[in-house]
C-alpha cells in the first residue's frame, strides 16, 4: 500500500496549502520507515520543503530528511550538497528573528525546530569535513547568542553541543561547548547537571585538556545529594585522572570518602583503589592511601585489593616495619573495618618484632611504644570481636601461633587463647586449635623454623593470576558494549560488573556438559593468598599416596587447609589462565584383553590417520575453516588451525574470536595473527587450538564459539556451534 499510496503523497507535498503540505511530509516519513527503497523519491521534494517560511511545514520537512538520511547512503549524500545550506539560513533567521508570539516559548523563537535543524545537522555533519566547516559559524553563533537561563534555551545549547561533539568542527568550537557544559554543572537543576556529566563523558575523547578546566566543579558534583549525579561525576573523575593530578583528585576523593553516605561508599572506595593501584609511582603513597581507604570504608574493600597490598607489602622489605606499625595504629582507631583487620593481623603475625622493636624506622614517622603482650591484644581482640567471620577467625590463629614463636614469653598464654577454639562448630577453625596447641605444647623443636616468617611472595604471577580472573567481564564488555543514544560515543559504566552468568550460559549450553571457558577465567576467592596463609574453606578432594619421609612428620602434625574425610565422591573445580591448561581427571578405561593377544572388535583410530580439513561456520559475513593435526602417541590431543575469512566488502575491525568446550576437554587458545580481517577475502586471520580429550573414544568434540567485530564502527556479535569435527578426535 505504501507503494502505491507514494506518488499521491509525492504530489501532494507540491502543494500550496502549508497544512496539506505539512501533513504530506509527515506521511512521507511514514511511507520511508516501512520501505527504504522509496527514499529516493523523496529526496527533490525534501530539499525544496526547506525553503518554506511556514514552520509546521519546515520543522515535517527537515524531519523527512532525517529520516532520509538513515534509510539511505545516496539520500544523505544528495542532502550534503542540497540541503545544508538551507538549513544554515533557516537556523540564521530563527535566531535572528524577533518575537513572534505563536512560536515563541519562554521568549525563545520556536526551540522545536531549532532543535530538530540541530540534529539534522549532526546526521549531515557527521565524518564529513566540508559540512562540518560550513555550519561552524552559525553553530557558534547559537552557542554564544542562546540564552542559557531559561530551560527552552538549555535544550538548544544541550543540542548545539552534541551537534557539535558529534561533527569535525574546529578545536575552538569545541572548547566552548565543554565551557557550556562547565556551566550546565552550575545549575541547579539535577536532570541539567546530569545530562551536561554524560556529554562531558564523551568529550573526554575528543578534547581532554578541555574537560580538566572544569575538574574542579565537576569534584563538587562527586559530594552532591543526587545519587545519579554522585555516580556520573564519579565515573568522570575517574576518567579525568592521570599521572600529574593523582594526588590531588585520590586526596579530594579520600576526604569525601569519611564523610560520604554508606550506600555511596561501595562505589567511591572501588574507584579510588582502582586509581591509587592503576597511578602510584611511590610505594609509600600508595601503602599511605590504601591505609587510609581501610581504615574510613575497609568494610567496602574487595577481596582481591587487600589481597594485592599483602603481596606490596611482603615485596617491598624496607616498608615492612612502617606498615606494620600503621596497620597497628589504624587497628587501635578503626578496628570495626573487616579488610583492615585482616591485613593488620596478617602484618603482626609476620613483622611482630618490627612493630615491637621499631625497626626500620622512616624519617617521617614517630616512634611508638608497643609491648609483646599489646601485640597479642590486638590479635585477640580482633579474634573475639570477629566471632562470625571465619576467614577473619583463622587469620588471627595464624598469626597468633606466629607470635608465639617470635615472643616467646606470651606462648603461655596465646595457647590459652588457641585452645578456647578447639570446642568450636566450625571444623577448619576446631582442626587449627588443635593443631596450634599440638606445636606450641609438644613440637617445640621444630616451632622455629615451621613458623619462619612467609617468603616474599611472587608479585607478577599475582598480578598476571589477578588480571585474567577479570578477563571475562572485559571480553563480554568488549564483545556487546551498550550504545548511547543519539551519539556514536560508548560512555563508560563505571566498574566493570561481573557478568550475571559464565560465558556457557550465554552461549545457551546444556547443563548436561557444562563448558569451561578459555576466555573466562575466574579465580577463586581464596585462590592465592589463601593458599598462602593455610585457609581453605572449601571442601576439595585430596590425593592419594603416602609423602616423603622429610615432609611426613609435617603433614602428620599440621594438616594445614586440609578438609575432613568425605564418605562421597571427591569433587573438582577449575580454574583457567592464559598459557594454562584445565587438568580434569582422565576417563579412558583401561582395555583388557580378554582374548589373550587377540585385537579387541573396535580399534582405536591411528593416530597418523589424516583428517580433512572442515568448514566450521559460515554466514553472510564469515567463513571460518579448522585444519587438524595430532602428536604421534597423544590421540588425545589435538591442535587445530582456525582460518577466518571476510565475505563482505567491508574490512571487520576489533575481531575476537572465543570458544568453550565440554568440562572433560581442555581448551587453549593462542592468540590471533590479527584483530582485523580484510574486505572480501582478501587475506585471512589465523589462531591455533589446542584440545585435549580426556574421554577419548568415548565422546566427541563438542564446541560453541563466538565472534565479535566491529563493521564502520558498529558492533556485531555472531555465535554458533561446530558439530561436524571428523571422528576419532
Amino acid at each position: 500500500m505504501a507503494r502505491d499510496l507514494a506518488p499521491e503523497v509525492e504530489r501532494l507535498l507540491q502543494t500550496r496549502d502549508p497544512n496539506t503540505k505539512k501533513k504530506a511530509a509527515l506521511c512521507s516519513i511514514r511511507i520511508v520507515r516501512k520501505v527504504p527503497d522509496l527514499a529516493e523519491n523523496f529526496m527533490g521534494s525534501a530539499a525544496s520543503l526547506l525553503k518554506e517560511k511556514h514552520h509546521g511545514v519546515l520543522l515535517s520537512a527537515v524531519q523527512l530528511c532525517t529520516e532520509l538520511c538513515k534509510a539511505s547512503i545516496e539520500a544523505l549524500e544528495y542532502l550534503r550538497k542540497h540541503c545544508v545550506e538551507g538549513l544554515v539560513r533557516i537556523l540564521r533567521d530563527v535566531s535572528n528573528s524577533s518575537y513572534a508570539p505563536e512560536y515563541d516559548i519562554a521568549g525563545i523563537t520556536d526551540p522545536f525546530l531549532h532543535i530538530q535543524v540541530l540534529r539534522l545537522m549532526r546526521t549531515l555533519g557527521q565524518g564529513d569535513a566540508d559540512c562540518s566547516e560550513y555550519v561552524n559559524d552559525i553553530l557558534a553563533q547559537v552557542a554564544t547568542k542562546t540564552e542559557s537561563n531559561k530551560n527552552a534555551g538549555n535544550a538548544i545549547l544541550y543540542e548545539c553541543v552534541e551537534t557539535i561533539m558529534g561533527i569535525e568542527a574546529t578545536s575552538g568550537l569545541r572548547v566552548l561547548a565543554i565551557n557550556i557544559l562547565g556551566r550546565f554543572l552550575s545549575n541547579r537543576d539535577n536532570n541539567i547537571r546530569y545530562v551536561a556529566l554524560n556529554m562531558l563523558m564523551k568529550a573526554m575523547s575528543v578534547d581532554t585538556q578541555a574537560v580538566q578546566r572544569h575538574r574542579s566543579t565537576i569534584l563538587e558534583c562527586v559530594k552532591d545529594a543526587d545519587v545519579s549525579i554522585r555516580k556520573r561525576a564519579l565515573e568522570l573523575v575517574y576518567l579525568l585522572v592521570n599521572d600529574t593530578n593523582v594526588k590531588p583528585l585520590t586526596k579530594e576523593l579520600v576526604d569525601y570518602l569519611e564523610v560520604s553516605d554508606e550506600d555511596f561508599k561501595e562505589d567511591l572506595t572501588a574507584k579510588i583503589c582502582s586509581i591509587v593501584e592503576k597511578f602510584s609511582q611511590d610505594k609509600l603513597w600508595y601503602l599511605d592511601q590504601m591505609f587510609k581507604v581501610l581504615s574510613l570504608s575497609g568494610n567496602f574493600v574487595k577481596d582481591d585489593v587487600w589481597h594485592a597490598l599483602i603481596v606490596l607489602i611482603s615485596n617491598a622489605s624496607e616498608l615492612q616495619g612502617y606498615s606494620v606499625r600503621s596497620l597497628y595504629k589504624a587497628l587501635q582507631a578503626c578496628g570495626a573495618q573487616e579488610s583492615l583487620v585482616r591485613v593488620a593481623v596478617w602484618c603482626i603475625g609476620e613483622y611482630g618484632e618490627m612493630l615491637v622493636n621499631n625497626i626500620s624506622m622512616l624519617d617521617v614517622e614517630e616512634p611508638i611504644t608497643v609491648t609483646e603482650s599489646d601485640a597479642v591484644d590486638a590479635v585477640e581482640l580482633a579474634l573475639k570481636r570477629y566471632s562470625v567471620d571465619v576467614t577473619t577467625r583463622a587469620m588471627c590463629l595464624v598469626a597468633l601461633l606466629k607470635l608465639s614463636s617470635r615472643f616467646p614469653p606470651t606462648s603461655e598464654r596465646i595457647q590459652e587463647i588457641v585452645v578456647q577454639n578447639k570446642g568450636s562448630t566450625v571444623l577448619e577453625l576446631q582442626q587449627r586449635s588443635i593443631e596450634f596447641n599440638s606445636i606450641i605444647q609438644r613440637h617445640q623443636s621444630i616451632k622455629s623454623s615451621l613458623l619462619e616468617r612467609m617468603p616474599v611472595l611472587d608479585e607478577a604471577s599475582y598480578l598476571v593470576k589477578r588480571a585474567t580472573s577479570s578477563q571475562a567481564t572485559v571480553s563480554l564488555n568488549k564483545s556487546a558494549p551498550a550504545a548511547t543514544p543519539g551519539g556514536s560515543l560508548k560512555l563508560p559504566n563505571g566498574v566493570a560488573k561481573p557478568p550475571p552468568a559464565p560465558l556457557a550460559d550465554l552461549l545457551d549450553l546444556s547443563s548436561d556438559d557444562t563448558l569451561a571457558t578459555t576466555s573466562a577465567p575466574t579465580a577463586a576467592p581464596n585462590n592465592f593468598l589463601h593458599d598462602l596463609l593455610g585457609i581453605d574453606l572449601t571442601d576439595s578432594s585430596s590425593t592419594g599416596g603416602a609423602p616423603s619421609a622429610s615432609t611426613d612428620i609435617l603433614m602428620d602434625l599440621l594438616s594445614i587447609g586440609s578438609p575432613p574425610v568425605q564418605n562421597g565422591p571427591p569433587t573438582t573445580s577449575t580454574v583457567i589462565s592464559p598459557g594454562q591448561v584445565t587438568k580434569h581427571a582422565s576417563a579412558t578405561p583401561q582395555v583388557f584383553d580378554l582374548l589373550d593377544g587377540l585385537a579387541p572388535s573396535t580399534p582405536l583410530p591411528d593416530e597418523q590417520t589424516a583428517y580433512p580439513p572442515i568448514t566450521a561456520f559460515q554466514s553472510a559475513t564469515l567463513k571460518i575453516t579448522f585444519n587438524f593435526k595430532k602428536q604421534p602417541g597423544k590421540p588425545q590431543e589435538t591442535t587445530m588451525h582456525a582460518s577466518f575469512t571476510n565475505l563482505t566488502s567491508a574490512t571487520l575491525t576489533d575481531f575476537m574470536f572465543q570458544a568453550a568446550v565440554p568440562k572433560f576437554i581442555q581448551l587453549r587458545l593462542d592468540p590471533a595473527s590479527s584483530s582485523t580481517l580484510p574486505a572480501s577475502g582478501k587475506g585471512s586471520v589465523t589462531q591455533s587450538l589446542s584440545v585435549t580429550n580426556n574421554q577419548h573414544g568415548q565422546k566427541p568434540i563438542a564446541m560453541r564459539i563466538r565472534i565479535s567485530y566491529k563493521v564502520n564502527g558498529e558492533d556485531k556479535l555472531e555465535q554458533g556451534q561446530i558439530s561436524n569435527f571428523p571422528a576419532g578426535l
